[in-house]
């Protein structure tokens, strides 16, 4: 049981700290006004939790991990390059939207990760940056896309989705499914090869 009561009580202390980061910035956030936002007394905290630091790397790495596992899946698994591609956009809307403090924690508070946990972050936003470049070079390579610059194509579809934690409202017109399929729509008829009729057309 109370391993149980300290798992809850661990996730009240993610959730806090993450509104916290993403209304102040990690920053101007301390464990004081964390223990605050508890109800809760600073000394107390620290039998849950080391520090702020610590806070930060659990909240990045286990982001990172939400979006990394989902998109291997749809890397190894056999489908066209627009299916790996409209999945992969599905999952990241998915994660952006079920869990937004914590991505905008994940998105825009990781550069004040200390060594060498920075270096290991930005290792797995490279690797999942390389999976959406893998997509983009199956659908080259089945004559799908357009011979576009693979990692100026990946950033760029990166930077529209990572957006939505900008924007997005739960009690809005659009949910998760609704803004993945409008965004994949948009993103894909970039993307997709222009088959030209016209006799006189050279590639």
């Amino acid at each position: 049981m109370s391993e149980t009561l300290n798992i809850k009580r661990k996730e009240q202390i993610l959730n806090t700290a993450s509104i916290l980061f993403k209304e102040r910035g990690y920053a101007s956030t301390s464990m004081r006004d964390i223990a605050a936002g508890l109800n809760m007394e600073a000394a107390s905290l620290y039998h849950h939790i080391k520090s702020k630091e610590e806070i930060l790397e659990i909240i990045c790495f286990g982001m990172a991990q939400k979006f990394l596992n989902p998109i291997a899946e749809v890397n190894d698994i056999y489908f066209n390059a627009e299916e790996k591609l409209r999945m992969a956009i599905k999952n990241h809307v998915y994660n952006i939207t079920s869990n937004q403090e914590q991505s905008a924690v994940f998105l825009n508070e990781w550069r004040y990760l200390a060594e060498p946990a920075l270096t290991d972050f930005k290792e797995l936003r490279n690797h999942y940056e390389n999976e959406f470049t893998h997509i983009i070079k199956s659908g080259i390579n089945e004559n799908v896309f357009e011979a576009v610059d693979h990692k100026f194509a990946a950033l760029s579809i990166l930077g529209s989705l990572n957006w939505i934690n900008q924007w997005y409202n739960p009690a809005g017109k659009m949910n998760s499914e609704e803004i993945s399929l409008k965004i994949g729509d948009f993103i894909l008829g970039g993307l997709r090869k222009k088959f030209v009729t016209d006799p006189n057309y050279k590639p």
